[in-house]
Formats: structure tokens, C-alpha cells, sequence
């Protein structure tokens, strides 16, 4: 099971809400909206294929390209116990000029 495919999602019977978990909405992703990328916390286990289908798919526009990272969790402590934050995934996803998508919509 630690081929890609098997890893991959279905995009065809995979909902777009199990590829794409929120917007990213931090000062630094507001700023690179006026350049046409915008940021999306996704499942880890998406590809960028699988990232760029659900983004066209849910929000009706054309993708130029994809770049995801991991963030590893943080080490932490809480009364004295040894905790960890979980990993998450980041996609930033730009779109070609002229074309917008409103983050604020379906909040």
C-alpha cells in the first residue's frame, strides 16, 4: 500500500470537501491573493492533480498551477506533558489573471 496510486484519491468519487479541508486566511495569504494565488489547508494525502481538479471543480475556474507543502506539527508542552500538534498540508493555488475566487463566500 505505499504506492502513489493506492495513496491518491479517486477524484471522480471523491468529494471535493476531502481534498480541500479550509481557505487559508493569514495576513500573508490575503497579500498574495492580489497576485492570483491563493492558499488551502488540504488533505494530506491529496495530489497536486487531485488539488487542482476539486479547486476547478468547486470553484468554477481554471487553474495554471500548484504548489503543496507539508507543515510538520510542533512539539509541545501542556501541563508538564509532552504534546504534538498534527501535520497539515498547504496547497497554493494560482490562477491566471483576471480570474478571482471570493474566500468570504461560503463562509
Amino acid at each position: 500500500m505505499s504506492t502513489k496510486a493506492a495513496r491518491a484519491f479517486n477524484t471522480e468519487s471523491a468529494d471535493v470537501y476531502d481534498v480541500l479541508l479550509a481557505p487559508v486566511i493569514t495576513e500573508k495569504a490575503t497579500m498574495a491573493t492580489e497576485r492570483n494565488q491563493y492558499t488551502f489547508q488540504v488533505a494530506i494525502n491529496g495530489t497536486k492533480a487531485d488539488v487542482k481538479a476539486a479547486v476547478e471543480k468547486l470553484y468554477k475556474v481554471t487553474v495554471e498551477s500548484v504548489n503543496t507543502m507539508r507543515v510538520k506539527g510542533k512539539v509541545t508542552k501542556f501541563r508538564g506533558r509532552k504534546g504534538k500538534r498534527i501535520d497539515v498540508k498547504k496547497a497554493i493555488v494560482r490562477l491566471p489573471q483576471g480570474q478571482t475566487i471570493d474566500l468570504s463566500a461560503g463562509l
